[in-house]
């Protein structure tokens, strides 16, 4: 074994300890600049504040979870809630379609029974799941907007709109498809008076 040092790429002797590091690098190096200005300066150690350590770098794989603003969060809930309790109601109250449809056509003025209440139950079952799994579907999508920080009341809203809107079209086509209901929804419509 050689007890030579180990020469560098510019002929002098490989450092070793930090011997030719700037007093820049050496700072760096350490993470304590207050405590190494104070040793240059001529201040004993105790006498300078250390700077607390830097905060460790964030686990890879495990995303930093952001708070968005709280105003987002309760309408985004105040929303939800609002949307669950529509879905618990309507679910009901949609599941004897033939009283579902009396109340219905007597708000609208007409005066006729649905010929074949049963054939309406495919359309009723198709509602009620656009009503639920919308609910579901747009619960799980809020929870991780809110859960990343992102603005998320419009999430709720938009899908609200929708659901209610593709529920509203599936409850209204057995009606639509009856002959009778038809044909006594368009009289009405002929008989009112104009304003």
């Amino acid at each position: 074994m050689s007890s030579a040092p180990e020469l560098g790429p510019d002929g002098r002797p490989r450092p070793k300890y930090g011997e030719y590091a700037t007093p820049e690098e050496q700072r760096a190096r350490i993470q304590q600049p207050a405590v190494t200005d104070a040793l240059s300066g001529g201040i004993a150690p105790e006498q300078a504040q250390p700077t607390p350590p830097p905060a460790a770098p964030p686990v890879a794989g495990v995303p930093a979870v952001r708070r968005g603003s709280m105003f987002d969060r309760v309408v985004t809930i105040a929303l939800l809630a609002y949307g669950l309790f529509t879905v618990l109601t309507t679910i009901p109250a949609v599941a004897d379609y033939s009283a579902f449809a009396d109340v219905f056509l007597g708000q609208l003025g007409v005066d006729v029974a649905l010929s074949d209440p049963g054939s309406a139950r495919g359309w009723v079952l198709a509602a009620n799941l656009v009503l639920g799994v919308g609910w579901v579907a747009t619960a799980a999508v809020s929870w991780l907007n809110l859960r990343a920080g992102r603005i998320t009341f419009w999430i709720p809203l938009v899908a609200g709109i929708v659901c209610t809107m593709l529920s509203s079209v599936l409850l209204i086509m057995p009606l639509m498809s009856d002959p009778a209901v038809w044909t006594a929804l368009q009289d009405a419509v002929v008989q009112t008076p104009a304003p």
